[in-house]
């Protein structure tokens, strides 16, 4: 499960990448369009009622006229539309075009010229996030449990129960969880302890009652419960 993790997290990774190096590709066709476009001014003729894909809402695109430098009427229809329209029929607009290509025209607005952009950003960096941080939480828990291995304070915790771990799902299931408890005698406090998410139930091979948990001296939420007691899964 850890190896498909791993590939869940890489593919992750290399989407968000990809997305982002699209978002800057748009960014930079719309930066060099704004700045060799000449701006004039059209009129919506028209608002096209289109239905979202896979949905049953609808948006409204205007269609736009305007006249080019030479004379030429051009139409055109805008890339983004709205529910309810922001527009109404016979409004005037700004739109942007190139002398050398006039039916690639847009209309002046934020959404219009950055939009795709925008949205290709954005899905981008979550996608890169949610496959790169547990990637690194991934890289650095082995150091992580080796320093408290080494350096933490070794305790003895009394066995409560094995668990599934609800917040987790891989493939339809969700992984086990050993759980136990132990009271420090300098506080009396009680502190209860969550072993890694395992992918086998691991009940019947836990037969003593106390299990062996490794704190942070200085702070008993940094632990690590040894389990190697337990058999290895195989890949």
């Amino acid at each position: 499960m850890l190896k498909a993790r791993r590939i869940l997290g890489y593919s992750s990774v290399i989407i968000g990448m990809v997305l982002l190096i699209g978002a800057f590709c748009m960014y930079q066709d719309s930066k060099s369009f704004v700045e060799n476009a000449i701006v004039t001014e059209g009129t919506i003729i028209e608002l096209l009622r289109t239905q979202s894909r896979n949905s049953d809402s609808y948006s409204y695109r205007p269609i736009v006229v305007f006249e080019t430098a030479s004379g030429e009427s051009v139409e055109f229809i805008s890339s983004t539309g709205s529910n309810p329209p922001r527009y109404s029929k016979g409004e005037k607009v700004e739109v942007l075009y190139l002398l050398s290509e006039p039916q690639s025209a847009k209309m002046k607005g934020f959404f219009s010229l950055w939009g795709v952009a925008l949205i290709l950003g954005g899905v981008g960096s979550i996608t890169l996030l949610a496959g790169g941080i547990p990637l690194l939480a991934m890289k650095r828990k082995p150091r992580t449990e080796q320093y408290l291995r080494q350096h933490g304070t070794q305790i003895e915790t009394e066995f409560q129960r094995v668990e599934l771990n609800e917040n987790h799902m891989v493939n339809r299931r969700h992984p086990f969880r050993v759980v136990t408890q132990w009271q420090n005698p300098s506080t009396s406090e009680i502190h209860v302890f969550q072993s890694d998410d395992l992918w086998f139930d691991p009940t019947d091979y836990i037969c003593d009652e106390k299990i062996t948990v490794y704190i942070a001296p200085d702070n008993p939420k940094k632990y690590v419960v040894d389990l190697s007691f337990l058999p290895n899964v195989a890949e």
